[in-house]
């Protein structure tokens, strides 16, 4: 282990020694590191920043990248410390930049990360530096906890929270300046001051661009703003899962909503109305991202969900979004017909708009006219001639079909069949020869057809024109970092995969959870679907109106495999669990049962 150097900052020497005799770096590293140069920058710079930047690996078995992370557990370790990884999400910026201030915890570089009634937990990279330790207990009147953490993270996180925090300070003090009354929701209190800070004001600016940044770095699909009484919330949703983010004065929430509102080209005066905008933007690593603007108006103000759409999902094959081999090989023949309709199923955020896109982009060829009504236009892609459903002009779904079939198309894109008139429309273009895709909420593949039926479309119309149905759902992935084999619950997969007779797997998998997951298992989300081909059998079937359960049997005589078929396929090729496979498809049960 380290020797203790009390208040002494940790020398590049003597972890390069430590790591030598822990058997984790081999002498040639030892003597490489020992006579690289350093230059000015670098010997302001925490040692193991610097051992990191060499890329080595270990000597040990099995070997492993000694990244900063890997090295700060180690260093943790050695001094007898606990490590600690920062999540965002689970930090109380609000409250520890309040006890501790910025300017003390940059002298010291140390960073308050967890704190309750008792205790405050304090992160650092110097070990041995304890002077600051009794003052502070002193000052937040609570027992101090030190942890370890990766140095490049004090330094991100001191300007993080802080400027954040800042921020919020500048705009309410801003904000508390000024003489106008306002009521901004339906049970505003008038008080003096409680003004709306400026959408354009540089410290909802700030605010703004930090959120859509934080969004980007935790691979968020949706940000929720949420106004309260008292505080507004934001909420980010993670691989299908809403996390807590932050908690704003209700004064800003209604700023940072009306700069979004400004951005996606929105009536910033109009709070009354629900509304749709769109805004495209870069990442910080240069990457552009379109995101889909929903207002709402609550009895707290206007609740705004930004839907943000990853481009490089588009540039994905069919298999890379979870296609197995039956269902890639039953969608590219039901593709190839020159004329009929195709549809997607599945409830709300289950990846319909990604298979579609996805669906389209194959099609796409210069000899093809593709054209495509939505509501809203989630993604611009130049290969499609996009039309916007305006109900304001008059612009439905039935109307753009019946336009775009002046436009001389080869395939058309119909966002989603919500009535009878737009599958009337959408099977009449069918039948003159186009191919066309749409979107269903429906459970599965097979109660496709009686929705459809449902609507009021004839049988022998959807039976003529009716070439395949898609149902989907997304499943978390496991974290890859902690995923680890466990026993299979041999009833469950019985009761999962009945009532096929399929071979339960030799591996499953679970997860622990860990840092890079935030203690939840899961990372990223991958498709199952279950993929209906109307043929001849089901064609007389749908002309007779016949009941769901006998469409049913016969899908699964021709060979429809089912969702939970296609979630067992996922726990058998080790990417999700059967608990997840469960928890996904059970409202799916449940509903069907009712």
């Amino acid at each position: 282990m380290l020797k203790p150097n009390t208040n002494q900052k940790l020398t590049l020497q003597e972890l390069i020694a430590a790591l030598y005799q822990s058997r984790i770096i081999s002498t040639k590293q030892q003597q490489q590191m020992l006579a690289a140069p350093l230059s000015r920058d670098d010997q302001d710079k925490h040692p193991l920043i610097l051992i990191a930047a060499q890329n080595f690996r270990s000597i040990t078995r099995p070997a492993y990248e000694l990244t900063l992370e890997q090295l700060t557990k180690w260093l943790a370790a050695e001094c007898g410390q606990p490590y600690f990884r920062v999540d965002p999400l689970k930090t109380d910026v609000a409250e520890i930049t309040r006890l501790v201030s910025q300017a003390y915890a940059s002298k010291l570089q140390i960073l308050p990360v967890e704190i309750n009634a008792y205790e405050l937990t304090v992160a650092t990279c110097e070990p041995w530096i304890t002077h600051w330790e009794h003052e502070l207990a002193r000052i937040s009147q609570r027992q101090i906890k030190r942890v370890i953490i990766n140095p490049r993270d004090v330094t991100r996180y001191l300007i993080e929270f802080y400027g954040v925090s800042k921020t919020i300070m500048g705009a309410v003090s801003d904000t508390a300046t000024r003489s106008l009354n306002e009521i901004q929701n339906f049970e505003s209190l008038v008080e003096v001051g409680r003004i709306e800070p400026d959408a354009n004001d540089r410290h909802i600016v700030s605010l703004v661009d930090w959120l859509l940044q934080f969004a980007f770095e935790q691979r968020a699909s949706d940000i929720h703003l949420e106004p309260r009484r008292e505080q507004g919330k934001v909420r980010f949703r993670i691989d299908g899962v809403l996390h807590q983010v932050h908690e704003f004065p209700i004064k800003l929430m209604g700023a940072i909503t009306s700069r979004l509102k400004t951005l996606g080209r929105m009536d910033v005066t109009d709070k009354r109305r629900p509304q749709d905008g769109r805004v495209k933007t870069l990442t910080p690593n240069g990457t552009e991202v379109e995101m889909r603007l929903s207002t709402m108006p609550t009895t707290f103000g206007e609740k705004l969900v930004l839907r943000i759409f990853d481009p490089d999902m588009l540039m994905k094959s069919l298999h890379e979004l979870g296609f197995t081999k039956h269902d890639h090989t039953c969608w590219q023949g039901l593709i190839a017909n020159p004329h009929g309709i195709l549809l997607v199923t599945g409830p709300t955020g289950s990846g319909k708009t990604t298979t579609l896109y996805s669906t389209l982009k194959q099609i796409a060829r210069p000899d093809i006219n593709v054209c495509t009504i939505e509501d809203p236009i989630e993604l611009v892609d130049p290969h499609f001639n996009q039309m916007q459903v305006q109900p304001q002009l008059d612009i439905g779904f039935a109307t753009g079909v019946r336009t775009l079939l002046r436009q001389d198309p080869d395939v058309i894109m119909v966002g989603e069949i919500r009535d009878r008139e737009t599958a009337e429309v959408a099977v009449q273009a069918a039948l003159t020869g186009h191919r066309v895709l749409s979107s269903l909420h429906t459970n599965n593949a097979p109660a496709t057809i009686i929705r459809l039926l449902d609507l009021g479309t004839q049988p022998y119309l959807i039976s003529a024109t009716l070439l395949g149905i898609i149902a989907q759902r997304l499943l978390r992935t496991l974290c890859p970092l902690c995923k680890t084999k466990t026993n299979l619950d041999r009833q469950a997969w019985a009761d999962l995969v009945y009532p096929y007779k399929t071979r339960a797997p030799k591996t499953v998998y679970t997860s622990r959870g860990c840092d890079d997951c935030r203690g939840t298992g899961y990372q990223g989300r991958i498709g199952i679907y279950e993929t209906l081909v109307i043929d001849n059998p089901i064609r007389r079937l749908i002309t007779r109106s016949a009941e769901l359960e006998e469409i049913q049997q016969a899908a699964s005589k021709q060979g429809m495999r089912s969702l939970a078929l296609s979630g067992a396929q996922k726990v058998a090729d080790g990417y999700t669990s059967l608990e997840e496979v469960y928890a996904t498809l059970a409202t799916h049960r449940d509903e069907e049962d009712t």
